[in-house]
């Protein structure tokens, strides 16, 4: 059904196949990218649910070397929080990237989810984030696009671990293109050469937004915003701020340096007291941080190369599904109930907006201490559905 490429060279690690949904049946697509598209797909010899990206080999035309960037970086990589590429099958007219499916949905989704979000939380998050890029980065890859949605949880329960996604960006350090996203750092804005520390810069602007719920810079107007970030012009507002640990401020700081040769490494961060020490505070901020992140965050999700929320919504269905085959077999007329619904990103853009040309959100601006984080027509929103059971309220940490 399948063979091995015999060619040596790029193309050895090729699967030759005639038909690969002889191979995998695909259920429904869960997103669009520039050139691709991403299908939740069974393997049917074995049961096994994948995320396939399928490239039509004639959008390839003139995009060789981006594909087989991506390829070749995906192909080096193993690590527990990386999304991990499985196999790769050639017909004739596609390329099939096999992926690992992550099912647990998106970082903010998860959080707004929550009855209960510490600092301490946010460390955790952080650590597992900086540990993946850490490797990366031993490994002489830069990924050049961290940011919220390419971050998701490996599965629903509640101590999943969160995994790094999209290495449509990544290239090997030192060669490729400048990465180009509201996330970049001052020197990538200056046109300055770029190193590893651009993902360190993210990091931190990420860290920021687990612990406020709004993002670092904004301005509406393009060229204010860059000053911001050109002068690495944010503040600490109050009151959004005032239950957060100075240990955190003080971490975030370190990322978030405007001279990137000062700017922390990822070793230097994994050694920072609010990640590998006991600074990071215990205390329920996630009524304040939830709150915000609705207002100021969500994403057209016709616009995802993946949506995480799909996954979860039919991976829910098919346990669904089961526990009521289930039921019936054993007699229970009842059936299985489902054990909630999960929180939905959706798109509410303004009518006079015109789309923007990258799919990464713009940042916030730092606000006065009397005002909140003003919401604006660049700015995303997350709709909370309501869930079937109530949140479950966490124990402190010890």
């Amino acid at each position: 059904m399948a063979r091995e490429n015999g060619e040596s060279g790029r193309d050895s690690w090729k699967k030759q196949v005639d038909d690969v949904k002889k191979i995998f049946e695909f259920k429904e697509i869960l997103g669009t990218g520039a050139f691709s598209e991403v299908v939740l797909a069974q393997e049917r010899a074995t049961g096994k649910m994948f995320a396939v990206k399928c490239i039509p080999k004639k959008a390839l035309k003139g995009k060789e070397s981006s594909i087989e960037n991506e390829i070749a970086v995906l192909r080096k990589i193993k690590h527990e929080n990386i999304v991990a590429l499985e196999d790769i099958y050639e017909s004739s007219d596609h390329l099939y990237l096999i992926m690992q499916l992550v099912s647990g949905g998106e970082l903010f989704d998860r959080i707004v989810e929550k009855g209960f979000y510490t600092e301490k939380d946010a460390s955790t998050l952080i650590r597992q984030v900086l540990d993946a890029v850490n490797y990366l980065h031993s490994m002489g890859i830069v990924h050049r696009d961290l940011k919220p949605e390419n971050l998701l949880y490996f599965n629903p329960q509640d101590g999943s671990k969160i995994m790094i996604s999209d290495f449509g960006l990544s290239k090997m350090e030192g060669t490729g293109d400048v990465m180009s996203t509201a996330w970049a750092p001052p020197e990538v804005l200056a046109q300055k050469p770029y190193s590893k520390a651009v993902d360190c810069w993210s990091i931190g602007v990420i860290a920021y937004i687990l612990l406020c719920g709004y993002p670092p810079f904004y301005d509406e107007n393009d060229s204010k915003l860059f000053e911001q970030i050109l002068k690495a012009d944010y503040e600490f507002d109050a009151p959004y701020w005032d239950d957060i640990s100075d240990s955190a401020k003080h971490f975030i700081g370190c990322l978030m340096e405007k001279d990137s040769s000062k700017r922390y490494t990822c070793e230097q961060a994994l050694r920072h007291p609010w990640i590998a020490g006991d600074t990071a505070l215990c205390k329920n901020i996630h009524e304040s941080v939830s709150r915000q992140m609705r207002k100021n965050f969500a994403k057209s999700k016709w616009r995802q190369a993946f949506n995480a929320t799909a996954v979860v919504r039919h991976m829910r269905r098919l346990q669904l599904g089961s526990s009521m085959g289930n039921s019936m077999d054993a007699g229970h007329a009842g059936g299985a109930q489902s054990r909630g619904q999960a929180a939905k990103l959706t798109a509410t853009p303004s009518p006079n907006q015109p789309q923007p040309q990258s799919p990464a959100p713009t940042a916030a601006s730092a606000v006065s201490q009397s005002q909140k984080p003003a919401q604006s027509q660049n700015q995303y929103h997350i709709n909370n559905m309501s869930t079937e059971s109530p949140p479950i309220p966490r124990k402190d940490c010890e």
